[in-house]
């Protein structure tokens, strides 16, 4: 009986651990939030108790050895899957590598806390939460940012001017695409652009560029 409560107490502090990093994630806007942490971290840890304690009827007979490491190790690979499924390519810009690399780490989490290794999988969660706050924090003015920014166009020959003029600023247009449609002032033209920029926070400085352009409507900004 006390061996329930203590499988009870994994599964319950797994799923906490799981929850930690989740909300991290939601509050980001990621494509994976708390409730898939949630799922992945007690899943690990529901799977690595049934792999050591699951077959203890089995393995008390002479003749039958196994290796009670053999389902918990398909859990590595296996997340690989949910991981997969969270990285996007959007605009020649791969989204969703720290989230799946987080599902990742949430996965060893719950495989740790389900061995019973409470302090390696707490200071693991601790760790991550660390490293995706606090060094984003620290180092956010190193390497360059992509923004996505989709605005509209009453005059074609403004996108070179738009562009030009991002380029003597500092920011790099990676790739944009333009959309032609009629309206009854005449031809609109949709461009979502990609851009790269040297800081975190210069969302400001590109809408204050655009609005030098008169027939230049932002709609977007990610």
């Amino acid at each position: 009986m006390e061996l329930h409560y203590d499988f009870m107490l994994r599964l319950l502090i797994a799923g906490a651990m799981g929850v930690c990093i989740g909300v991290e994630r939601e509050y980001r806007a990621k494509e994976a939030g708390y409730r898939t942490h949630f799922l992945v971290a007690l899943g690990s840890a529901l799977l690595m108790i049934v792999s050591q304690y699951g077959f203890s009827d089995v393995l008390a007979a002479d003749l039958v050895r196994l290796d009670p490491s053999r389902i918990a190790a398909q859990v590595v690979s296996g997340i690989g899957f949910i991981g997969a499924g969270t990285i996007i390519l959007q605009k020649q810009i791969v989204r969703g590598l720290t989230t799946a690399a987080g599902i990742w780490a949430t996965a060893g989490i719950g495989l740790a806390i389900g061995a019973g290794m409470y302090g390696v999988g707490i200071a693991a969660t601790v760790l991550v939460l660390l490293g995706l706050e606090a060094l984003s924090f620290f180092f956010k003015s190193m390497g360059l940012r992509n923004m996505i920014i989709e605005f509209t166009l009453t005059d074609k020959d403004d996108l070179k001017r738009v562009t030009s003029r991002f380029h003597e600023k500092g920011f790099i247009v990676v790739s944009y695409e333009m959309t032609e449609s009629a309206s009854v002032n005449g031809e609109i033209y949709q461009v979502s652009m990609t851009v790269k920029a040297k800081h975190m926070n210069e969302e400001a400085l590109l809408l204050m560029f655009l609005n030098e352009f008169p027939g230049v409507t932002v709609t977007k900004l990610t």
